[in-house]
C-alpha cells in the first residue's frame, strides 16, 4: 500500500490511508525535531481525495531558516531518512525516507514564507476544490506513468506545464 522504488513511476489509485500515514509520519517528525518545526502539511498527490498517486508520502515542514533545515539533516539521517541534495536547492532541503527500494516519505524542509511552501499549497488546495481539475490530472500522471515508467525525472517534467497552469488559475482565483 505505502513504498516505490526510486526512479520507478507507479501509480496507486487514491487510498483514505494516506492521511493517516502523513499525520503518523509527521508526528514522529515533530518528536525528532522539536520546536524548530514551526508548521508540518500533508502535500503531492497522496495529500488530495481521489488523485492517483506514486504511493509515496509527501510532506512539507516549516523552519525558521534554511540554515536550521541544514542542521536537521544528520538527526533525519539517523532515522530512516536519506538526504538528497541533488534534489535540494536553496530554497528546500529534500529528504527521502525508506530504502531505495522501497521509498515511502518524502520531507521538503522549507522555509514558510518561501514561495516553495505557497506554490504546494496554493496547487494542493486548489485541486482539493476543484474535481475536474483533479481527473484531468490524473489523466495526464497515468499517460506520464506509461511513458516513463522508470524515468522519474521526464515524469515530473510532464507535469510541469499543468501545474503553471493551476498555479496561474489559482492566484486569478484569489
Amino acid at each position: 500500500m505505502l513504498g516505490l522504488e526510486r526512479g520507478k513511476v507507479e501509480l496507486a489509485p487514491y487510498q483514505p490511508a494516506w492521511a493517516q500515514l502523513y499525520e503518523t509520519e509527521a508526528a514522529r517528525l515533530r518528536r525528532l525535531l522539536g520546536s524548530q518545526i514551526e508548521q508540518i502539511e500533508h502535500v503531492g498527490s497522496t495529500a488530495i481525495p481521489g488523485m492517483c498517486s506514486k504511493p509515496i508520502i509527501d510532506l512539507m515542514a516549516a523552519v525558521p531558516t534554511m540554515a536550521v533545515a541544514n542542521s536537521f539533516i544528520s538527526v533525519l539521517e539517523s532515522n530512516g531518512y536519506e538526504y538528497r541534495p541533488e534534489d535540494s536547492w536553496s530554497a528546500r532541503v529534500f529528504l527521502a525516507n525508506g530504502p531505495r527500494s522501497c521509498r515511502t516519505h518524502h520531507l521538503s524542509l522549507t522555509v514558510a514564507d518561501s514561495g516553495y511552501w505557497a506554490d504546494h499549497l496554493l496547487f494542493r488546495d486548489y485541486l482539493r476544490a476543484h474535481p475536474a481539475q483533479v481527473a484531468a490530472y490524473g489523466r495526464l500522471k497515468r499517460d506520464l506513468a506509461d511513458k516513463f515508467a522508470v524515468d522519474r525525472r521526464a515524469y515530473t517534467e510532464g507535469k510541469y506545464a499543468f501545474v503553471q497552469q493551476v498555479l496561474s488559475a489559482a492566484r486569478a482565483a484569489g
